[in-house]
């Protein structure tokens, strides 16, 4: 649970999770989806960063801004209220502890499955009020970005120069994709700001990369997300609230044969302001067979990772730490 008034529970979390500053990246790769040639300008991004901003993505501010307010009165609530929402794990309601292994950080978060496939009740229904309304934000939201994900992959796959341009997309239009929606709240930290070691910040969400395909993340205009850099730098991402920014997963670094590269990243909390972030994570069904795609294995290379299922991934991934590489057991070098 996120305390605010526990000054110990607040000191425990700072002196586990803090952080050196890094320098603000100015050179994040934009792509305006109108553009002739943003299916190369997505590709060459996604080869070097694994990450990558998008603009004119024709999703209005009116429905980003509605789901947005409803998240934000949700947390704003009373802590008891709150827990109204909490589901078996790692759905429904949750703060400070990310995951079974011992990851902590200083949020509070809403997370949904989207997989009609998998039994797992709305948590927005155990509320006592204005759950239709914030369900019905929450739906048309997923929808627009699912729809924005499937452009965007279709868009990689024909900059691959793939034949197939649905190869990515068609998994996670699948009626089995199990996708998953988050909605993340890191509330202002000012009464640690005192208390800071070195000029150093709380960690909001620690570092790790994301196992499913494609993460579409959109956030307010508070700063905190910092990506790494191939040279192991950390670098900060200037806020956009009316962008979303894509996250390139370890599923699709698997599938274009490490070409792509799933990105590190982590959330540090600001002193001074909250920050919302809504994230749609895009999965392929539990039973779909993950692995290099032929065409993209030249004959003077070789497959780097063994053939799985997204099932068997998630199951193994979720056993491990956030910033643990969960990739390496798929790897054909282990135990091969």
């Amino acid at each position: 649970m996120v305390v605010h008034s526990q000054q110990g529970a607040l000191n425990e979390l700072f002196l586990i999770k803090t952080c050196k500053p890094t320098n603000l990246f100015t050179e994040v790769p934009e792509v305006d989806l109108s553009h002739p040639e943003a299916k190369t300008l997505i590709v060459n991004a996604c080869k070097e960063f694994g990450f990558f901003k998008i603009i004119n993505h024709d999703i209005p501010m009116e429905l980003i801004s509605n789901l947005e307010n409803e998240a934000l009165s949700f947390f704003m609530q009373p802590q008891s209220e709150k827990e109204k929402a909490s589901l078996d794990d790692p759905f429904g309601y949750g703060s400070k502890r990310i995951g079974k292994n011992g990851d902590v950080g200083w949020v509070e978060y809403l997370l949904f499955n989207t997989n009609p496939d998998v039994i797992s009740p709305n948590p927005l229904l155990l509320l006592e009020q204005n759950q239709n309304v914030f369900s019905s934000a929450v739906n048309d939201y997923t929808l627009a970005v699912k729809n924005l994900s499937c452009e965007i992959l279709e868009l990689m796959a024909d900059g691959l120069g793939i034949e197939q341009r649905n190869v990515f997309n068609r998994l996670i239009r699948d009626e089995k994709s199990d996708c998953i929606f988050r909605l993340n709240h890191y509330p202002a930290c000012g009464e640690l700001e005192l208390q800071a070691i070195g000029g150093r910040n709380l960690i909001g969400f620690g570092e790790h990369t994301d196992p499913q395909m494609i993460s579409v993340l959109r956030s307010n205009n508070t700063s905190g997300l910092q990506i790494c850099l191939r040279d192991g730098t950390w670098v900060s991402i200037p806020p956009d609230q009316t962008s979303f920014f894509i996250n390139v997963g370890d599923s699709l670094q698997v599938m274009t044969n490490g070409s792509f590269r799933s990105v590190k990243h982590r959330v540090l909390s600001d002193t001074a302001m909250s920050r919302v972030s809504m994230i749609y994570f895009g999965g392929a069904p539990l039973t779909e067979k993950l692995a290099p795609l032929p065409s993209l294995v030249s004959k003077e290379e070789d497959s780097l990772y063994k053939e799985f299922t997204w099932g068997e991934y998630k199951k193994a991934a979720y056993k491990l730490r956030l910033a643990d590489n969960r990739l390496t057991p798929f790897e054909k070098s282990a135990g091969q």
